[in-house]
Order: structure tokens, then C-alpha cells, then sequence
């Protein structure tokens, strides 16, 4: 937990120096012979075809369908992600989009919807074809791929989800029939996918799905997620796969709004619950302590059978940090939600997890002396720094090789030419990539630590899970169903900017 911000001391990252379309070869000569460069996407918001091929219903389907209007508030403009990006019928195209724009590794993941409608049992044809064909696309192109077992879009056939132990039993058991199918094309492995934006999101707060809002009684989520990358991961090795596997998950530094001792205590509970209750016993075997005066509330952690944290705790060959933001904490309620009680106040509009934040004793304040994205996120390259220093100065030895990836909606639009220039992007992946590099450079802040790749999101525009399509993070653009040239790719002049870094390097 931190309490101030760190300097802005490195004329890589201050504003003076963000000319960064017009610095592409000096970055590339940045970049470490061996450090691999990448792009991401996630099945459930590419894909589409969500009723072809067999593919059964996922949460998020069954989420966005049930009451997803605007009106509901549980989808930005009541959409969903049934067409997406059309990814499924554009595979051959898009594989051409990253063949051209030069980068090593492709991280996508793999929707057990698609391969195994019912979470069980033998691996359905259609959906097992439809990654054969895309990985063969990849292979020939020369860019690794790198498989994620599972993205956000469990079955819904699961009863419980993620709050029922069975589910990580079944996880295990398709990681293992995955991998016997393709575990000789596949370079690397990714087992989850963020499980703390799974368990906050989706059964902490309700603004993912399956949308529950459980606070701490959430936790059992937490922990099925884990025992099911630790069997994931012993099913993968079962089956003899080629390639190195590990876990990607969200961090964020967390900072005390004030030195007071109630702030204090609330942001080192919320650095426990969003990073370490994840990253410890992955890492080391462990959860971490409980803090004292939230013992009742982390008795979850107490009562794990030390059997399931020797399974959770499974040698990997790297770890993934998906950074966003830092997050400030202070006790109470803001002043929004005291005012919101007033009957006499205004109404409010309907906010995505409110009613559940309302029941909390602390919220998150906003970072005010950072720029924001087009989405309201901070801007904030330095703390992926603190981030990376944070798990050298936790996890040492213990710690394998890290991958970054970082994104930003940037609010862009095509010109009356079609062309799209997205230059806040641009900074935002030049900045992050610097911070990162600067991090384990000798004399960094993290030196020593073994950053081994950077993965930028996404590739495609999609469906950004609450966001709808109000919200687009790829390299290239893609014209949804509001467009009369639905479907077609657009590549921004951030993915032409990526093109001439990678080709400078």
C-alpha cells in the first residue's frame, strides 16, 4: 500500500516529450533483444457466431440478455455480443492484420461456450475446427500463439458458477482435453484470465456477470477460481503441451487517501482482496494473513485446506500483470452517495453497482491530477513502475518471468475518409511500454525482475463488456452494425505507429 505518488522524474514520461508518433524508431531501439511484443483479444467480445457451431450460452450471454437494456443499466446502450467483431467469419483477415503489423505473439482466448457447450465431456467438433483453422492462419503467418482457457465466458450451464467448487473440477478436465487437442501448436498458456476483476466484478459488486452482489461473501469465488487454474494447470501438464503456461491477472497499487488509520486500514484491505489474496497463494502457497480487524469478514481465507493451496500452487513459467490504474481508498460513503439519500435530492441516475458499493465502508477516489482515457480511466504509466517493484519486493525468487498488457479507449472516430487517428492512444501504449522498460533497467525501480513481454489490448474493437461498443481499445477499427459497412477493419494510426516501432527494432 502507498500513500504518495511517485515522481515524475524521467524525461521519457513528462509531457514535454509525448511526441510519440514521430518517435517510433527511437522506441524500437528501446525495446530488449528477446522482449517480445504482442496484441490481445478475448473471444466473448470478438467472436460472434454465438449460435453457430454448437456453442452453448455463456454468463455474460445469459447477462446481457436478461434485463441488458439501458434502461436496466447493465449494458451501455443495451447491446450484446452475438455479432461482436465477427471474428469467427473474418479469422483469415484479421490473422493477415497481424501478419502485417509485425508482432510476435498473438494472446486470444479459447470460449469453453464454443468447445464444450455443456462443460463437459469431448470437445465439440465445429468449435475445435474453428481454433484449428485459426491457429493454423497463425502458425503460417510466424506469430505464436498464445491460448487463454478461459476469458470471462464460463458455461452457463454451471450452476453456481464460480461460487460452486465443482466448477474448478470441470475446468480442469477441459484444460486437460484442450490440451491433448492442441497442446502441440500452442506456445504458451494462459490458465484465467483477471479472476480478481471476475470475483469483484461479477460476485462482489454485480456489474459483470453473472451479476451478484455478494461483498465479502464473494470469496469462495476467489478461491474455486484459483483451485481451478491450479488443476487447470496440472491438467495441462497431463496432457504433455509443448508450451509454457501461467496465470493473468489485474494489479493495481493501492494508495491511502489520507495518513489517517481508518484510511490506512481500508486500502490495505483493498490491496489484500484485489492483489495478494490472488498473487500469494499462486506464488507462494499461501493466502495472506488476514487483517485483524477484518478477520469475520476473511474467514475464507483461514478456513482453506491447505491441500487445495498445494494444488493452487503450481510452478509457472510466467506471470501476466494486466495493468489499468492505482486505486486511492478512503473511509465512508462519498459525498455523492450521502446526498443521494436525500428524498428531496434530484434523481440519479442508475449506476452499475451502486446499490452494492453503498454497502461498503470505503470507496475509491478519483485521481484528479491524472489525464483520463476515454473510458474515465487514469492515466497513470508511472504506478505500472510501482506495480512491477511491488511484486519483485513481494514475491523475489519466487516470482517467474512477467508479461504486461495495457489498453485504452481513447474516444476516437473515423474521418470523412474512413481513416482513424487515435494519437492519445499512441502516448498511452508509449508511455506504459517506457514506464515498463524503465522499471527493470539497472538502477530501476524493479531491477532484477525478468520482463519478458508486453501484450497491448486489443487488437479488434469488440464488445467491452458493460461498455457495450460505446467503448473501442483496438489497433484497428471495426465498423459495427450501426455502420453500412458493418464489419469492415480499419487500421488506426496507432496500429501503423506499432508497425514502424516493431519494424525499428
Amino acid at each position: 500500500m502507498l500513500s504518495e505518488l511517485p515522481h515524475r522524474d524521467d524525461p521519457m514520461t513528462t509531457p514535454a516529450a509525448r511526441d510519440w508518433p514521430h518517435r517510433a524508431a527511437e522506441l524500437g531501439g528501446l525495446l530488449p533483444d528477446g522482449f517480445s511484443v504482442g496484441v490481445s483479444s478475448s473471444a466473448f467480445q470478438i467472436e460472434g457466431a454465438a449460435r453457430d457451431g454448437g456453442r452453448g450460452e455463456s454468463v455474460w450471454d445469459v447477462f446481457t440478455s436478461q434485463g441488458g437494456t439501458a434502461a436496466a443499466g447493465r449494458i451501455r446502450g443495451g447491446s450484446n455480443a452475438s455479432v461482436a467483431s465477427d471474428h469467427v467469419n473474418r479469422y483469415v483477415e484479421d490473422a493477415k492484420l497481424l501478419r502485417d503489423l509485425g508482432v510476435d505473439t498473438y494472446a486470444f482466448s479459447l470460449a469453453w461456450p464454443r468447445l464444450q457447450a455443456d462443460a463437459r465431456g469431448a470437445l465439440n467438433a465445429a468449435g475445435l475446427a474453428f481454433y484449428d483453422r485459426l491457429l493454423d492462419e497463425l502458425l503460417a503467418a510466424g506469430i505464436r500463439p498464445r491460448a487463454t482457457l478461459s476469458h470471462w465466458d464460463l458455461p452457463a450451464t454451471l450452476r453456481g458458477g464460480w461460487m460452486n467448487r465443482d466448477t474448478a473440477g470441470r475446468f480442469g478436465d477441459y484444460a486437460h482435453e484442450v490440451g491433448a487437442a492442441l497442446g502441440d501448436r500452442i506456445d504458451s498458456w494462459v490458465t484465467l484470465h483477471e479472476p480478481a476483476t471476475v470475483t469483484v466484478g461479477g460476485y462482489g459488486i454485480g456489474v459483470h456477470a453473472p451479476g451478484r452482489a455478494l461483498l465479502f461473501d464473494a470469496l469462495p469465488a476467489a478461491h474455486h477460481q484459483l483451485l481451478a487454474h491450479g488443476l487447470a494447470v496440472q491438467g495441462l501438464r497431463a496432457a504433455d503441451v509443448r508450451g509454457g503456461i501461467g496465470l493473468v491477472n489485474a494489479y493495481s497499487p493501492v494508495l491511502s487517501a489520507t495518513d489517517r488509520d481508518e484510511d490506512r486500514s481500508y486500502a490495505d484491505l483493498v490491496d489484500l482482496l484485489y492483489n495478494r489474496v490472488f498473487a500469494d497463494p499462486v506464488l507462494l502457497g499461501r493466502y495472506p494473513d488476514p487483517l485483524e480487524p477484518f478477520a469475520v469478514e476473511l474467514r475464507t481465507l483461514l478456513e482453506a485446506d491447505p491441500a487445495d493451496l498445494r494444488t493452487i500452487h503450481q510452478p509457472l513459467d510466467f506471470y501476466g500483470v494486466s495493468y489499468v490504474q492505482p486505486t486511492r481508498i478512503k473511509a465512508g460513503q462519498p459525498r455523492s452517495a450521502v446526498h443521494a439519500v436525500d428524498p428531496d435530492a434530484p434523481a440519479a441516475p442508475v449506476i452499475p453497482g451502486a446499490a452494492a458499493r453503498a454497502r461498503l465502508p470505503f470507496h475509491a477516489e478519483k485521481l484528479r491530477e491524472f489525464r483520463v482515457t476515454g473510458d474515465g480511466a487514469s492515466v497513470a504509466p508511472e504506478f505500472l513502475g510501482v506495480a512491477l517493484e511491488q511484486l519483485q519486493q513481494r514475491y523475489g525468487a519466487a516470482l517467474p518471468p512477467v508479461w504486461v498488457t495495457v489498453g485504452a479507449s481513447t474516444g476516437e472516430a473515423a474521418d470523412a475518409r474512413g481513416a482513424v487517428h487515435d494519437p492519445l492512444r499512441i502516448d498511452y501504449l508509449a508511455e506504459h511500454l517506457v514506464a515498463a522498460l524503465a522499471a527493470v533497467r539497472p538502477g530501476g525501480a524493479a531491477e532484477g525482475l525478468d520482463l519478458q513481454g508486453f501484450l497491448v489490448r486489443s487488437i479488434l474493437d469488440g464488445f467491452e463488456w458493460e461498455a457495450g461498443y460505446t467503448a473501442r481499445y483496438g489497433l484497428v477499427h471495426v465498423a459495427f452494425a450501426d455502420s453500412p459497412r458493418v464489419g469492415t477493419r480499419t487500421p488506426k494510426s496507432s496500429y501503423r505507429w506499432l508497425q514502424d516501432v516493431l519494424a525499428n527494432r
